[in-house]
């Protein structure tokens, strides 16, 4: 038995992760949750951690990924090599499963190399492009103006940019 990671429908996360239960498989969806207000109440939600993605313990099988791929909202076995796919190290999933059930904040980093170009994909700069730099474990979101040499930037969260 491996961990697949399984990539979904958007907002498609619980439906699929509830069908693969039902189908007696185990399936990890990891999920944290916050506070949400409208004008007339507040409520917990629970937001996938990995939007879009959602992970899967079974055998290395053709027939058991079949069997996935034919649940409601399943798009793709994520792989490195096309037809295969690639498992997870269980190591990272415990680990994983640890940090969730600490109950503590959790913040998602993309794996971002100082210097990469980045697109912001929400807040007030949604489609800027530009690069990223780390300063004091914060980082920094610039745009630069080569024929200038200036740059200008600001303070951004991780998890609002995307590599390109």
């Amino acid at each position: 038995m491996n961990w697949y990671a399984l990539y979904v429908k958007s907002r498609h996360e619980f439906v699929t992760h509830g069908e693969l239960l039902k189908k007696g498989l185990e399936a990890f969806l990891p999920a944290s949750r916050r506070l949400r207000q409208w004008k007339d109440r507040k409520k917990w939600i629970d937001f996938p951690i990995f939007p879009g993605y959602l992970f899967v313990h079974i055998p290395p099988h053709p027939e058991a990924f079949l069997n996935v791929l034919k649940t409601r909202g399943a798009i793709n076995l994520l792989s490195t090599q096309p037809g295969y796919p690639t498992p997870i190290p269980p190591e990272e999933i415990d680990s994983l499963k640890l940090l969730i059930e600490s109950g503590t904040e959790l913040n998602v980093f993309p794996s971002l190399k100082e210097g990469a170009k980045v697109r912001v994909k929400r807040g007030p700069l949604t489609g800027a492009e530009g690069t990223v730099t780390k300063k004091n474990d914060q980082y920094i979101f610039l745009v630069t103006i080569e024929l200038l040499g200036r740059s200008v930037g600001v303070n951004i969260y991780a998890d609002d940019i995307e590599a390109i």
